[in-house]
């Protein structure tokens, strides 16, 4: 079976330069790992004020982060045949923030950052250094693979 991806876009802010939904769809459906069949994502773009008020709702930090990743359920063991379910919100002014601040092109930060978050809810995560500099190697691996420069390539190196 070849992997397939349903992918809803909320677009909840109007910043300017957001990627299109087949841009979206593009690079989740590059992040998939090939253990994953199906997907059904949701990806939803927002302000800072929501952005903020999710960040300090689910995870306890008051600031508005560049994206969550929330999974369908984190304490529902693995059904073969389900297909991978999640959302990915993305605060826009953060991420472009983050991409002028960097000197990035602000769709290939976007890019990054989706690509990142299609990673969370396959169970990849950063929490310790090993697992952190796996999970960069696969980011960038896709990431570039897309086109795009090594997103932790530093400034200074390019």
């Amino acid at each position: 079976m070849s992997k397939k991806l349903k992918l809803a876009l909320q677009l909840e802010s109007r910043a300017a330069g957001l990627p299109t939904k087949a841009q979206f769809k593009g690079w989740a459906e590059a992040a998939l790992q090939p253990r994953v069949k199906q997907a059904e994502v949701t990806v939803r773009i927002v302000d800072a004020e929501e952005g903020q008020a999710l960040n300090r709702d689910y995870r306890g930090k008051d600031y508005a982060t560049n994206v969550l990743t929330f999974t369908f359920d984190d304490d529902m063991p693995e059904i073969p045949g389900l297909p991978l379910m999640g959302d990915l919100v993305l605060c826009a002014p953060v991420v472009a923030s983050e991409a002028e601040a960097q000197g990035k092109p602000l769709l290939a930060h976007y890019c990054h950052l989706l690509v990142h978050g299609m990673l969370h809810l396959q169970g990849h995560d950063h929490l310790e250094d090993a697992e952190a500099e796996a999970m960069e190697a696969l980011e960038t691996q896709i990431v570039t693979g897309l086109g795009y420069d090594d997103p932790y390539q530093n400034d200074e190196e390019r």
